[in-house]
């Protein structure tokens, strides 16, 4: 297939994909009482029967364009359309997953056209639609650990406010109610999540599996188990709560340390995996004919499997090394 054919193709599939996802977001009109609930209860199968009473006036769905709508009904049920909706949820990102999936065609598409212009070759092509494949999945998992990881940093000041408030003589909602207003996000907006959920008609019990479903987080776990077991048996949950920020509060000290003692060798597996990418991408901007000599014989493309192969397992064994658990 003639180059610029190829690249005429490719650019207007991800043109059309991007403006049928641009012009379902811009006819958005208003959402459902249903959906609206949904938003807060549905991640993780979990659902609630729509208020009959004092509910708003119903306005039209979500998403109003058919393309959008039969692609959500396609997925919904689904397993893999459950887990993407888990990860999407926990990444606090705003988009359906067919939205979701409509994006990840377009990285795809958008990659591979890269490819074929930059390099020209077809194996190299492919490989340029392979990391565009798995470039939304790289960005969920990156803002997934982003948000543990400040969720984490935030649950002993959490707990913290939290035996205060029921010290107070404040209950359990209301104290969540605190930390909702209190605190900065992510903690702020998954409590009043929290919240909200309860006084939709969730128990909770099962408002707060939702926030652990959504935060993937041990800390949180062994928080959320506490309060359950305290609800059904009985006890000071001001005391256990207490108990457990101090547990919290030195392994998150215990893992800074590991951290800052464990960073020189972390940054070196990254500078030793990425320097021969980017030595590679330099050559081929200032001789492209000379780097491309490297694809163009079987010998070249044994010598870089090999190399990638031994980098990857030297970055593997690198962080398997500093990767150290509390």
């Amino acid at each position: 297939m003639n180059p610029t054919t190829f690249l005429l193709i490719m650019g207007g599939l991800a043109l059309a994909l991007l403006v049928g996802g641009a012009a379902s977001l811009a006819l958005k009109r208003g959402e459902a009482v249903g959906e609206r609930v949904g938003r807060f209860t549905s991640i993780g199968g979990v659902a609630v029967a729509e208020p009959e009473q004092n509910a708003p006036s119903k306005v039209e769905r979500v998403r109003t364009t058919p393309v959008a709508d039969r692609l959500n009904k396609m997925l919904a049920g689904r397993a893999s359309s459950n887990r993407i909706a888990i990860q999407l949820a926990r990444a606090d990102l705003k988009l359906t997953v067919g939205e979701y999936l409509a994006l990840n065609v377009i990285t795809v598409l958008g990659f591979t056209a890269a490819g074929w212009l930059l390099f020209g070759q077809a194996l190299l092509v492919i490989l340029s639609g392979v990391v565009g494949y798995f470039a939304p999945r790289w960005y969920l998992s990156f803002r997934h650990r982003r948000r543990v990881n400040a969720f984490n940093n935030q649950l002993s000041d959490t707990l913290n406010l939290w035996v205060n408030a029921l010290r107070s003589g404040y209950s359990v909602l209301q104290a969540m109610e605190t930390i909702a207003r209190e605190l900065p996000p992510p903690v702020s907006v998954e409590f009043n999540r929290v919240v909200q959920e309860v006084r939709l008609g969730l128990p909770l019990e099962v408002a707060l599996q939702n926030l652990l479903r959504r935060v993937d987080s041990d800390d949180l776990d062994l928080v959320v188990t506490a309060v359950n077991v305290q609800r059904e048996v009985g006890g000071n949950l001001a005391e256990i709560l207490e108990v457990i920020s101090h547990t919290i509060r030195e392994r998150v000290r215990i893992k800074g340390e590991i951290r800052v003692m464990t960073s020189m060798g972390r940054y070196s597996g990254y500078i030793i995996t990425l320097l021969p990418i980017i030595l590679t991408l330099l050559l081929f901007v200032i001789n492209r004919a000379y780097i491309m000599q490297l694809f163009s014989e079987t010998c070249g493309w044994i010598m870089v499997g090999v190399g990638l192969t031994m980098m990857t397992a030297g970055f593997l064994a690198i962080r398997k090394i500093v990767d150290v658990e509390v």
